[in-house]
């Protein structure tokens, strides 16, 4: 083809682009606000956290590193903070800088946390963003950098804003405990995800260790988006009923929760706890960092040395990756009924 109409080829095929994004931003009614605060500058500002792009990789899931430091975008309705209305704070799940509050939140029905106005201007940050060929305004966190999501101006009175944000870049501090300020605890909270049969009784029992600030149970390292426990239990998704923990590493070190996580059950068994059988009830280690799997592999080598164990670990050892809330009437299941399965 000759070079004349492969650039007329191109310049066609850019202008269509364009428009076409241009159609689809119209068509979504997503449309970029025309004025926001200014960046602002003083003594209260927050205190910029500086860290390689290695040091980032080592603190955060590989989630959170794509969205928050490589501005990529979740999965819409995935997001753990999606359909999520607990009275608190919204923190920057980087460096723990204040965000949004929970009475900002609504329901706007993109699949992205929604909300109407930052906790604080000074802890926001726009900048212009033309990744798609249009202008849109991208939001990021004034201490650390990290990329949160964007805002756009079809949201509710009064202030019309929609701040679109990923789940992954935040983290949720409780309204009793916001009322005691921040800390250095809090910005340092950590996740970890296991699976170790069926998640009722495991949620309960890590729930009660000291340091677990919260627990949730789902679905993770499966195929299927957005599983349900029926399609779950069939063992055909690829899902492992898994509980999420957040816990407080000032109180509770990532090694004793991975030590009490073999306590609570028989990791030597495969695909099955006690009496429920299937992939869904395997033993699982879901990693959200390099330094969480090499302490996992270090205590595994350890349980598994010589005159240790008869039998061999079943556990695996891999990388976490999307986890869907288990609906709600498995959430503290011990809590509302009073027994669990074993």
């Amino acid at each position: 083809m000759p070079a004349r109409v492969r650039l007329a080829v191109f310049a066609l095929a850019v202008g269509l682009g364009l428009a076409g994004w241009r159609g689809l931003e119209a068509l979504a009614g997503l449309k970029t606000p025309a004025a926001l605060p200014a960046s602002q500058e003083g003594p209260d500002m927050p205190a910029k956290v500086k860290k390689s792009e290695k040091e980032w990789k080592a603190a955060l899931t590989p989630e959170q590193f794509d969205v928050m430091r490589k501005c990529g975008t979740e999965r819409p309705f995935t997001g753990r903070y999606d359909d999520f209305w607990d009275e608190g704070v919204y923190v920057c799940a980087g460096c723990g800088t204040p965000l949004f509050l929970s009475a900002a939140k609504y329901q706007h029905g993109t699949g992205w946390p929604s909300f109407s106005k930052p906790a604080d201007e000074k802890n926001i940050e726009y900048r212009d963003d033309y990744a798609l060929l249009v202008k849109r305004v991208e939001v990021r966190c004034a201490a650390c950098g990290a990329h949160l999501g964007h805002v756009f101006d079809d949201g509710p009175e009064p202030t019309f804003l929609h701040y679109c944000i990923n789940s992954a870049a935040l983290g949720f501090k409780p309204a009793a405990a916001a009322q005691e300020g921040p800390s250095a605890a809090d910005a340092a909270a950590e996740t970890a995800t296991f699976a170790a049969g069926c998640f009722w009784g495991v949620e309960h029992k890590l729930g009660q260790i000291p340091g677990v600030v919260s627990t949730v149970v789902g679905y993770t390292g499966g195929r299927t988006e957005n599983p349900t426990y029926e399609q779950v239990s069939t063992g055909r998704t690829g899902h492992a009923e898994a509980v999420q923990v957040v816990f407080d590493p000032a109180r509770l070190s990532y090694e004793e929760l991975v030590r009490s996580f073999f306590r609570i059950h028989d990791p030597t068994q495969v695909n099955r706890q006690g009496p429920d059988r299937g992939t869904q009830y395997r033993s699982a280690i879901f990693y959200h960092s390099q330094a969480q799997k090499e302490t996992a592999l270090r205590v595994m080598d350890e349980l598994a040395g010589p005159g240790r164990r008869k039998k061999r670990l079943a556990t695996e050892v891999v990388p976490a990756g999307p986890f869907t809330k288990a609906e709600e009437n498995h959430q503290k299941y011990f809590e509302k009924h009073g027994f669990v399965c074993d």
